[in-house]
């Protein structure tokens, strides 16, 4: 059952759409996920065909977010642009430095400027909500510096808001997990390939095949550090031979669980210390 959205969150709807409507336009960084999903149906309402998707594929963003995306998108009926964006020939990126996401970010949205010159569209936007401005998230200089717009963080919405508000607008999006770029599961200063990029896809792949529905595989060179929510951690000590099976074919050497469970960021401990 859907718990109900208090009137807090549709105050920040009403301010959502208009917020849209003073833009006149816009082109959207659309991933598929939660907040960007949100954002491009609450868009498209609002602005109509004045509102783009502007999706961008590489070694990083895994074919079932993509296909995803291209479902979700065609279901609210929002135009629909796929370009392509290899963080790997990114001067820096593929070295894995603390500010990474700096680097990617920057490319992606002078893309996602040129796309939306070509349509005429005043202004883009990206998803991030009231909740990034407490986690590490570098990329947020890159829109700065470009001039990119957050609606959903200037009206103050919540991750758990937008999720309330997508159920309301029946958007399957509402409780899919929380995903982050292929370019996550590795430790900073671990160099970023493509052939460790499908290896770490393939891993979780096979867990998601298995019935998990959130999951990570972190590398850490011969190692794959599986993390989990804890209470799927049973799911995959029930099944650790066919698990460890597939990943050693993968190529992984050792492979451990994460008692600690599945956290966002857990890669950015490191940087606390």
């Amino acid at each position: 059952m859907v718990s109900p959205v208090n009137t807090t969150s549709q105050e920040k709807l009403r301010k959502l759409q208009e917020l849209l409507k003073t833009l006149k336009s816009c082109a959207i960084a659309y991933s598929g996920g939660v907040d960007s999903t949100f954002l491009a149906k609450v868009a498209y309402e609002t602005l109509g065909k004045k509102a783009l998707a502007v999706t961008a594929t590489s070694s990083t963003y895994p074919q079932r977010e993509l296909s995803e995306a291209k479902q979700y998108a065609q279901e609210i009926g929002i135009p629909h642009v796929i370009i392509h964006s290899e963080e790997l020939d990114i001067p820096r990126f593929s070295d894995n430095p603390p500010d990474r996401c700096y680097y990617c970010k920057k490319e992606l949205f002078q893309k996602i400027l040129l796309i939306a010159q070509e349509h005429h569209l005043h202004t883009v936007l990206d998803g991030s909500n009231a909740d990034d401005t407490f986690d590490y998230r570098p990329g947020a200089r890159a829109r700065t510096e470009l001039g990119i717009r957050s609606p959903l963080k200037e009206v103050g919405l919540t991750k758990q808001e937008i999720r309330d508000l997508s159920s309301q607008l029946h958007l399957k999006s509402s409780k899919k997990p929380a995903f982050a770029c292929l370019a996550s599961r590795f430790p900073y200063g671990t160099k970023i390939t493509k052939e460790r990029l499908k290896q770490v896809e393939a891993a979780e792949e096979y867990l998601f095949s298995l019935g998990l529905r959130q999951c990570r595989v972190r590398y850490h060179d011969h190692i794959a550090r599986i993390e989990v929510p804890v209470d799927e951690i049973p799911t995959v000590l029930a099944q650790t031979q066919k698990i460890i099976k597939r990943f050693k074919t993968l190529g992984f050497t050792y492979i451990t669980l994460d008692l600690e469970g599945y956290r966002t960021g857990s890669l950015n401990e490191v940087l606390d210390k």
